[in-house]
């Protein structure tokens, strides 16, 4: 299995030394600190603008292909005719010219358009008999989240995708769904089994996070923090395994613990 090889990533290229006033008790002095760069990309799908993400400058293929699949704008890699990126315009060609490219996402409008909510049946069910121990998901998550990046900064999310086999990908961003989107295509950019890996994240589950993974058929997504309501309702009907704030061997396993070997069903 290929891995991902982070010495590869320009970290320099992910924040700036800003001038600042330091204060600590009565005593200030001026310095610089590391802070993360946001910077905005627009996506131009076939000519179209689609969207403008804000994001990181870093593996920007490999979240155009996430992106694309995980709102279901594509079906698989091989419906990408070409990828260019151009200062902070991001253009992709398709092979179907011609498809209506529309997002596709579950998120439906209420009423006025003022509130929205995620209809669970027009979402994938989890099809996959993937499981892992307990010892496994406290190691991994120890050697993903661990960030340079964010002790220097305060301002970064790490996201990363394992399989039974060790580390396949790893991404940092501002934003915790752009690093999944991330960490998503480039599994799909080297044909990993989706249905075969877990998805951990430094930051909240929330329903985006749920959503996606079940877009990609990855059958367990993980936190080091906490998760929400909606996404364990969604996860609960749709066959996905949340677990939250794992701590050294604690953890919270709050839907599928099925997926987790030697841990005992939920009450019904």
């Amino acid at each position: 299995m290929t891995h991902h090889n982070d010495e590869q990533i320009p970290k320099e290229a992910m924040f700036r030394h800003v001038p600042c006033i330091r204060v600590d008790g009565e005593k200030t002095e001026v310095a610089n600190h590391e802070v993360i760069e946001e910077i905005p990309y627009a996506l131009f799908i076939n000519g179209r603008h689609a969207m403008t993400a804000m994001m990181s400058p870093v593996q920007l293929e490999d979240f155009v292909t996430g992106y694309l699949y995980t709102e279901q704008i594509i079906r698989g890699i091989d419906e990408i005719e070409s990828i260019r990126i151009e200062k902070n315009r991001l253009s992709v060609i398709t092979k179907n010219l011609f498809k209506v490219l529309g997002p596709k996402k579950t998120i439906l409008s209420g009423c006025g358009g003022s509130a929205s909510f995620i209809d669970t049946t027009k979402l994938p069910f989890v099809k996959s008999d993937f499981t892992i121990p307990t010892t496994i998901i406290s190691g991994t998550i120890r050697g993903i989240l661990d960030s340079e990046l964010h002790d220097k900064t305060g301002g970064i999310h790490v996201v990363g995708l394992a399989s039974a086999d060790g580390v396949i990908a790893r991404s940092e961003d501002i934003g915790r769904h752009n690093a999944l989107d991330r960490v998503i295509g480039y599994a799909l950019r080297n044909n990993v089994d989706l249905s075969r890996t877990y998805a951990i994240c430094s930051g909240r589950i929330s329903s985006e996070m749920v959503r996606k993974c079940l877009i990609a058929n990855i059958p367990i997504v993980i936190s080091r923090g906490a998760t929400t309501t909606l996404a364990i309702d969604i996860a609960a009907k749709t066959g996905l395994c949340v677990i939250g704030f794992v701590r050294s061997s604690k953890m919270n396993i709050y839907t599928h613990p099925e997926r987790v070997q030697g841990v005992p069903s939920l009450p019904q």
